[in-house]
């Protein structure tokens, strides 16, 4: 089994959700007492957010690339950025290792598109939803990327930030998103992803009338399957 380097902490909200998905997919898949080699590296979010409102991605990408050399040291196999607007400063990770990232919108893209949808809303921070980053990404995979507009993006921002970040989850939020979600849809949106690793502690996929797509459950259980290969999955466990 190969070594996972988690790089969470943003929020750490959503780096508790990847552990656990994590976890319990490898002892879905291998059964018995097996669970996953991972290495996490939280970071403190306020000083990653500061960068992100002062647009300093420079520093930011920085950082994050120290982080990922240090996991690489230590002895992961692959990196998993558990956010997705960090993304953004992808390349500046990329130039300081020599293993790979798992990029968070590659695995969505695989699943959308095995589910035949070509037209997505992206639901996310601000940054996510304005910037082309994550969007590009999505739409060299062959998807038509919509967003909400101004105001709902900020909102939904604010939710973000303000709530999710905080482990504060609020009905009228709830409502609030159920309600952009079914805006996108009624502009042609086949399904919604979720494009911010907190947001599916928020949004479940009983609260939308499309197929969602949880970029955090994504990403945590393609990490397993590049984890584990073929050799790994032939020898299970027989313990009960």
């Amino acid at each position: 089994m190969r070594i996972i380097g988690l790089i969470g902490g943003m929020s750490w909200e959503s780096s508790v959700e990847y552990y656990r998905i994590i976890n319990e997919e490898v002892n879905r898949k291998l059964g018995g007492l097996h669970s996953a080699k991972c290495l996490l590296y939280s970071v403190d979010f306020d000083e990653i957010e500061r960068y992100q409102s002062e647009g300093d991605w420079e520093s930011a990408g920085k950082h994050l690339a120290e982080v990922a050399a240090s996991l690489e040291k230590a002895g992961a196999d692959f990196i998993v950025l558990c956010t997705n607007t960090m993304h953004k400063v992808i390349d500046y990770m990329e130039e300081k290792i020599d293993i790979p990232i798992l990029h968070i919108a590659d695995a969505t893209a695989v699943k959308i598109n095995e589910s035949n949808i070509k037209r997505v809303g992206l639901l996310g921070t601000k940054y996510t939803m304005e910037q082309n980053f994550l969007k590009s990404r999505l739409e060299d995979d062959g998807l038509e990327v919509m967003v909400p507009d101004e105001e709902e993006r900020e909102h939904v921002n604010q939710i973000i930030f303000e709530e999710l970040c905080l482990g504060r989850i609020n009905s009228s939020s709830k409502e609030y998103y159920q309600k952009v979600m079914k805006s996108l849809v009624n502009n042609g949106a086949e399904g919604i992803i979720l494009g911010c690793t907190e947001i599916g502690l928020l949004i479940k996929p009983e609260d939308a009338e499309v197929p969602l797509f949880d970029t955090a459950v994504i990403h945590a259980k393609e990490a397993v399957n590049l984890a584990i290969s073929k050799e790994d999955k032939d020898s299970k466990s027989q313990v009960n």
